[in-house]
């Protein structure tokens, strides 16, 4: 059949013709009408017109035999119907409209009443009532695609911050699903008090938050670099939630931490190339005058004031040439190896000084080898520099070593962690300086040694650390392709 255009189509369900008739009669009257009208007698037939959204409208009785309108309008309900449906009935019934309303009916209408204007409106008020509702839920659906597919976790919460709704991104950022989110805060995520009052301070002056960097805590105690933004918004009822985004930055941070890294040691080399090249011309003058006197004079005394100098000038020597091999880039032998078997070379060398210190040692392997390619004394000695600093830090009897290895996906992961004294968060971010020590006869060279090493083995290192209660380094190193 074909329709024009800007034609409706109403069905009319009703088991009595003569009712059909009538109702029909009275909508043909409408001026200037332009409805096809159908009609329907039995209520699986009209199911079926529903399952196929054949109609544009749809006029039920409230008696069918043994079902009833009322059965239509769950029908429609559990099919998630959205064209309009209009009740009718033989004599009114307070119950039976308030039923069919909450049920979904634009309206409710009473056979012994119906008249041609009464019809019209009843129908003009339906259709816009459906052009209008059909342009909500596809605002409603579009918005809630870019809600649930957002990358970034979006979230709506109340102004205690308990949270109301939240997208799937919440688990691929936090580990929590959003079931269990819903039963949480905010700020059960935020480990510091004081990013805690800040927050809670600019929700009380109703000024929220816009782009602000947080530290948010994952299921598994893993820390992640956020930027938080948080708006205050007015619902349909005029009732106040707040709207927000949660943008992960972790990997931007790890970036830009190991791009900083790379440029202090970059400096750090061609201040130390520079300062060697200045200090090795005149030692040298000093160690071949030294050499001569030692020859010339007789001079006990003489001699033994020139065996000092000399022995210092060896060590100022010794010492610039360990500058010189922390600063420049490490030349490494690269072969495959088992990252197991160096972390147990590892543990095989600081074995000793775990014993004097009482020291207990936890080990965590996966059940494959995990290969890398890799200078294996230089990877040792980078890996025992960690270690042993990390004994150092813990306390006799009760200092616990943990090394873990783990894969992810393209990456091999070392955990080193250590209950020890912990390093302060304004240190952290310095461990790795040329020269930077919290040790009293320390140089402050080892950990820019091993970041040396690393780096040249394109390892990744982080490190998270609380003071009093410990220090955790994580390396990844890209894995060998017959481990992918």
């Amino acid at each position: 059949m074909n329709i024009p255009y800007n034609t409706s189509r109403i069905l009319i369900i009703d088991d009595d013709e003569d009712d059909f008739i009538i109702t029909s009669d009275y909508i043909r009257a409408i001026v200037g009408n332009k409805f096809v009208i159908d009609w329907c007698n039995t209520y699986s037939a009209a199911v079926k017109h529903l399952k196929n959204s054949d109609y544009d409208l749809y006029f039920v009785d409230y008696r069918l035999g043994a079902k009833s309108g009322v059965d239509f309008l769950k029908e429609a309900a559990n099919l998630h119907f959205e064209e309009p449906i209009i009740l009718l009935t033989g004599q009114g019934n307070y119950d039976v409209d308030i039923q069919a309303m909450k049920l979904g009916a634009v309206d409710y209408l009473v056979k012994a009443d119906l008249t041609t204007e009464k019809l019209e409106r009843s129908i003009r008020y339906a259709l816009d009532h459906a052009v209008t509702l059909k342009a909500l839920r596809t605002n409603e659906r579009k918005y809630r695609s870019i809600f649930e597919n957002s990358k970034d976790v979006v979230f709506m919460a109340d102004f205690t911050l308990d949270f109301k709704d939240v997208n799937t991104a919440v688990y691929h950022l936090l580990g929590y699903s959003k079931e269990e989110v819903v039963q949480m805060n905010l700020c059960d995520f935020i480990g510091k008090e004081q990013h805690k009052q800040i927050l809670q301070y600019a929700l009380l002056h109703d000024k929220g938050l816009n782009d602000w960097e947080v530290v948010l805590t994952a299921k598994g105690g893993e820390q992640k670099q956020c930027i938080l933004t948080i708006t205050i918004e007015e619902s349909n009822k005029g009732e106040g939630y707040l709207q927000g985004i949660i943008h992960d930055i972790t990997n931007l941070k790890k970036e830009e931490i190991s791009k900083l890294q790379a440029e202090k040691l970059a400096a750090a080399g061609r201040l130390v190339r520079t300062l060697a090249h200045e200090v090795r011309n005149p030692l040298n003058n000093i160690t071949l005058s030294v050499e001569q006197m030692n020859q010339l004079t007789t001079d006990e005394q003489l001699v033994f004031y020139l065996d000092i100098v000399q022995r210092n000038s060896r060590r100022i020597n010794d010492l610039i040439k360990e500058l010189l091999n922390t600063s420049g880039p490490a030349e490494n032998m690269l072969t495959k190896v088992t990252l197991q078997h160096i972390v147990d070379d590892v543990v095989d060398a600081s074995i000793d000084r775990q014993t004097l210190k009482h020291i207990k040692l936890k080990l965590d392997y996966p059940d494959t080898a995990l290969e890398i390619m890799a200078d294996r004394e230089k990877l040792k000695l980078a890996l025992l520099n960690i270690v042993i600093n990390a004994i150092e830090s813990m306390e006799e009897h009760k200092g616990l070593l943990a090394l873990k290895l783990e894969q992810f996906g393209h990456k091999a992961t070392l955990t080193i962690s250590d209950n020890g004294c912990g390093i302060s968060e304004e240190n952290v971010s310095r461990l790795f300086e040329p020269y930077f020590t919290q040790k009293r006869n320390g140089v402050g060279l080892g950990l820019t040694f091993t970041l040396n090493i690393l780096q040249s083995h394109q390892a990744k290192i982080d490190v998270a650390s609380v003071l009093g209660q410990g220090t955790t380094f994580v390396i990844s190193f890209p894995l060998e392709p017959d481990n992918l």
